[in-house]
């Protein structure tokens, strides 16, 4: 995590994303959300696994960039947050399965 983090953590410096509004964080949603629909899209339109793993690539990265964004250890974040899943009980939701504290 730590290699793809500097990686990411570079290229906000070649591009000078901070400085050019890059680091802005409704932006970077807005960017998400982009990448989440064509995620959707893949799926819906029967794109290659090949565009379905690129656009997974594609919101890691804007992840990966929220955490250099807003300064904090996305890594820390996440096993706090697993462990924190683990805890919690599943159910079924209409033949789905949810694990949720609500």
């Amino acid at each position: 995590m730590k290699e793809m983090i500097e990686a990411v953590r570079e290229f906000h410096r070649k591009f000078d994303l901070k400085e050019k509004g890059g680091e802005d964080m409704l932006h970077r949603m807005n960017l998400i959300m982009e990448e989440v629909g064509e995620i959707s899209q893949c799926l819906t339109k029967g794109k290659s696994r090949e565009d379905l793993i690129e656009e997974h690539a594609d919101l890691l990265i804007l992840l990966l960039g929220n955490a250099i964004s807003l300064d904090f250890d996305l890594e820390k974040a996440f096993w706090e947050k697993l462990n924190k899943i683990m805890q919690r009980k599943s159910r079924m939701v209409n033949g789905t399965i949810r694990v949720t504290d609500s």
